[in-house]
């Protein structure tokens, strides 16, 4: 599942733009929270939080109507690169549920991170062999992409994430996660000169609130009630 995600990733970006599958991908915790919500009695949602998800559905039906037309991205194939992107943040909330749900969750980090690389590795490798993507141009660019990826994506930001999941309640991780896409958004326009389509942002605010209602349901809940309280 994880070297899933990174696949339909990678072969997504060769037709849609990095600020529609970022958003995209990061749905992820929607689905996670529902997947959850089947497996654990813990992580049962709340009505703020089936609020959210109605919200997050309605809104990434309408960023589909979005088109991005640059020189790098053709524009009849940008649905099928958000479809992908769609399908990967299914692929990291199934991640998500598995290590949560399985044995997996008693686990050192390190453990769990090291199946997911070696995992994502062999799956990865082959399908860079089956779909003649195997050329290796090592160009300083690609050198230090490498080094980040491998250094902060692969090991550093992984290795947290895991950990965190074997502390905290999965569905309350996402709240933290959920301004990646607005970073997303902004890098893509700033560094990519990538179009923001209109239709796009307005169904990305609606997908980034329900995010946030799914992510931070419980904590939002006992916010207002301890006002109401209060006053």
């Amino acid at each position: 599942l994880f070297g899933l995600e990174f696949l339909l990733v990678a072969e997504g970006l060769r037709h849609t733009s990095a600020s529609h599958m970022v958003v995209f991908l990061y749905t992820a915790p929607m689905f996670a929270a529902l997947g959850l919500h089947w497996k654990l009695p813990a992580e049962r949602l709340g009505t703020v939080q089936w609020l959210g998800i109605v919200l997050a559905f309605g809104g990434l039906a309408f960023a589909f109507l979005g088109r991005g037309t640059s020189a790098s991205v053709q524009a009849g194939n940008v649905l099928w690169g958000d479809f992908l992107g769609v399908l990967g943040s299914l692929s990291w909330a199934a991640t998500t549920v598995v290590v949560r749900c399985s044995t997996l969750s008693r686990a050192p980090a390190t453990q769990t991170l090291l199946y997911q690389l070696i995992g994502a590795f062999v799956m990865l490798l082959a399908g860079a062999l089956m779909t003649g993507q195997a050329r290796f141009n090592p160009t300083p660019q690609v050198w230090t992409s490498l080094a980040f990826h491998a250094l902060v994506v692969s090991f550093a930001s992984f290795l947290a994430w895991f950990w965190l999941l074997r502390h905290y309640l999965a569905s309350r991780l996402g709240v933290f996660s959920f301004l990646t896409p607005l970073f997303g958004i902004v890098f893509g326009a700033w560094l990519l000169s990538e179009p923001i389509e209109a239709s796009f942002l307005i169904g990305a605010v609606p997908v980034l609130v329900g995010i946030v209602l799914v992510s931070g349901g419980d904590w939002l809940t006992q916010q207002w009630a301890g006002r109401v309280k209060t006053s």
